[in-house]
Parts: C-alpha cells; sequence; structure tokens
C-alpha cells in the first residue's frame, strides 16, 4: 500500500472482546452493525432481513426481542443465520436470561431501565456461566431518573456517569467481557461523552449517532460523529442509525471506514462531480457500476474522471483509472498510462470486465502466495 493510501490515525487500546466469531477490541478490524426493524415474531422475514446484512457485509446483527414470544422467535431465527446476533432488551431481564438459553451471541441492556442490581447481577451471572459478552448501552433518551435530575439535561458528564455506574456494577461482579455505548442524536453530545468515557476505560467503545435521521440527514450525521471519533482512534465497533432500510446502515458505515482508510471493503470510486468538459456520463458510469459490483469484497481504488484536467492525476494513485475522452476514453492500470484505450458507448461493460479480471488476479496470487 503506498503512503498515500495508509491512515495516519492512531487507535486507542482496548480489551479485546469476542461476539460469536467476530473480535471486537484490540487490534481487530472496527466492526460494522446493524439492527433489524422487522417483528422479531416475524421470523422468515427477520431471517431474510438478516441475510440480506450478511450479503452485504455486516459483520454483526442486533435484534430486538421485546417479549417472551420473540425470545421464542429468536431461539428459531438464531438456528437459520450464520452471522452474530445481538439480543437488544429493554425492561425484563428474564427476556435476557431466555434467550441466553438460545445461543444469543452477545446481550445490549439499557441500565436505564433494566432494573435493580440484583436482576443485573442474574443476567451478568448467565453471561458468565455461558461466556456471553455484554453490551452497556446508555442513551441520551433514557438515563437513570436521578441522574436526570442531578444534571437536569443529558450531558457528556451525565452520559459518562451513567456508563460508569454499570461499568463499576460489573467490575464490582468480576465480569469484563462487555463494551459500552453511550449515544446521543446531538452530534456534540454524543462525541464529547464518548471522548470522556476512552479515557476513563479501557473497554472496547460500541460508536453511534443515535436516531440520526434519514438516509442522507442520518448519513451525514453519522459521518460528522463518528468521523470525529474514529479519526481520533475512538472506537471499536459501529452501526449507523437510519430511519431507512438497515441495509444502506451497512453501506453507510464501510464508506464511513472506507474514507479514513481504517477498513477498506469493496470498490472506492474516485469520481468528479461533472461539468461542461465531461466526455462520458461520469454520473451513469458510477450508478451502474456501483450496483454490478456490489459483490465484490476485493479492496480497490478505481477513478472515473470526464475529461483530461485532473483525470490523469487521481488515475495515478488508483488501482484502475478512466480519463474522459471523445469516443475513446483512456484507461490506467496502477498509475500507468495503457495502450488500451476505452470505447465510451461501451465503457460500463468495458471497465467491469476489467475490475472482475483485477480482483480474479489477486485472489489467485493469493491462492499460490507460499506460506512460513
Amino acid at each position: 500500500m503506498s503512503a498515500v493510501h495508509q491512515s495516519p490515525i492512531k487507535r486507542r487500546q482496548s480489551k479485546k472482546i469476542w461476539v460469536g466469531k467476530v473480535p471486537v477490541g484490540g487490534d481487530a478490524p472496527i466492526s460494522v452493525q446493524s439492527m433489524t426493524n422487522t417483528r422479531t415474531t416475524d421470523v422468515e422475514a427477520t431471517v431474510a432481513q438478516i441475510k440480506a446484512l450478511e450479503k452485504v457485509g455486516a459483520d454483526i446483527v442486533r435484534v430486538s426481542v421485546p417479549t417472551m414470544d420473540a425470545a421464542e422467535a429468536f431461539k428459531a431465527i438464531k438456528q437459520q443465520v450464520e452471522v452474530p446476533l445481538v439480543a437488544d432488551i429493554h425492561f425484563d431481564y428474564r427476556i435476557a436470561l431466555k434467550v441466553a438459553e438460545y445461543g444469543v451471541d452477545c446481550l445490549r441492556i439499557n441500565p436505564g431501565n433494566i432494573g435493580n442490581e440484583e436482576r443485573i447481577r442474574s443476567v451478568v451471572d448467565c453471561a458468565k456461566d455461558k461466556n456471553i459478552p455484554i453490551r452497556i448501552g446508555v442513551n441520551a433518551g433514557s438515563l437513570e431518573r436521578d441522574i436526570q435530575e442531578k444534571y437536569g439535561e443529558p450531558t457528556p458528564q451525565a452520559l459518562l456517569e451513567s456508563a460508569l455506574r454499570h461499568v463499576d456494577i460489573l467490575d464490582r461482579f468480576n465480569f469484563d467481557q462487555f463494551k459500552v455505548s453511550v449515544k446521543a442524536s446531538d452530534v456534540f453530545l454524543a462525541v464529547e461523552s464518548y471522548r470522556l468515557l476512552a479515557k476513563a476505560i479501557e473497554q472496547p467503545l460500541h460508536l453511534g449517532i443515535t436516531e440520526a435521521g434519514g438516509a442522507r440527514a442520518g448519513s451525514v450525521k453519522s459521518a460528522i460523529g463518528l468521523g470525529l471519533l474514529l479519526s481520533e482512534g475512538i472506537g471499536d465497533t459501529l452501526r449507523i442509525s437510519l430511519a431507512a432500510d438497515p441495509v444502506e446502515e451497512v453501506k453507510v458505515g464501510f464508506d464511513i471506514l472506507k474514507s479514513l482508510r481504517i477498513r477498506s471493503r469493496g470498490i472506492n470510486f474516485i469520481a468528479c462531480p461533472t461539468c461542461s468538459r465531461q466526455e462520458i456520463d461520469v454520473i451513469a458510469t458510477v450508478n451502474a457500476l456501483e450496483q454490478r459490483l456490489e459483490d465484490i469484497l476485493t479492496p480497490m481504488d478505481v477513478s472515473i474522471i470526464g475529461c483530461v484536467v485532473n483525470g490523469p492525476g487521481e488515475a495515478l494513485v488508483s488501482d484502475l483509472g478512466v480519463t474522459g475522452s471523445n469516443k475513446m476514453s483512456g484507461f490506467y492500470l496502477d498509475g500507468v498510462r495503457q495502450k488500451e484505450r476505452f470505447d465510451n458507448d461501451k465503457l460500463i461493460d468495458q471497465l467491469e470486465a476489467k475490475i472482475r479480471a483485477r480482483v480474479a488476479e489477486q485472489a489467485q496470487r493469493i491462492e499460490i502466495t507460499p506460506i512460513g
């Protein structure tokens, strides 16, 4: 990887835990999560959505389990999917005990509503017996009553106090297999809360801007908030909360990591916003290739620039590059101009073929690399 492609971010050191087969924290890659929005009791619909999330790369999927009926449905769901599942539990600690019997990979509890310390102890003892990690999920919208009264409104110090209160409980129970989140819908509140928490504990942190909004506004808000934290080395796993198809949450999550050069997955398209100089339809080309190449997991930079002003320069730092020109466009491979040119009318098909050939070539190279 060239220097221009390396991330300068120095990551915060944290303890590593495991959510099923996925490591979180330590030197593990930052994982991307999402959450189902189906009725959990609709097993068929929930399984279908989980598999759709798996297809776009979700490392972990959270499922809301609000009732005992949902807990029974969770059992059937768990048997039909491969990705690790987190059960989201509120109010009734007995639901956590039930899904633990059914093989849940992680329990998410909200300290503000799960109940008294003895109920938390019951959940912790169960998690310890079955080697299940816990996420302490603090949310600005559901802080404990005494903390709300003390601070008057959600503040970074209020979210931190709530989190540390429950970290202390788990510490006293000699349980260290947990991660923590301090989410808020306000970017500044969330960011400062996470900064304080990162200095206070060594556990892995689950990042998120809660109730971020619709697909466009929520993506922007999440990119700003999580981008600030990730650029400071804070964060071990993340979920983008959108009022949209959960599949979009995963795509946005990977795009944020890709933009910061933290974790590259799939094609990173470098494309100009277009102007009257363009010789190819950049927008249509990028849109078509994004859809066609969703199955590609191999990290790769592909530049598609409409004219020769910036095209050669962008191609210089790309794996593959196209520079628009009249009728026939220039093609670059590893920054080197090739004799081959692309027919503008067939550009999408030709570039897709080149990308897939490059992916196959890299896969073959990995297979034949000697070990040791």
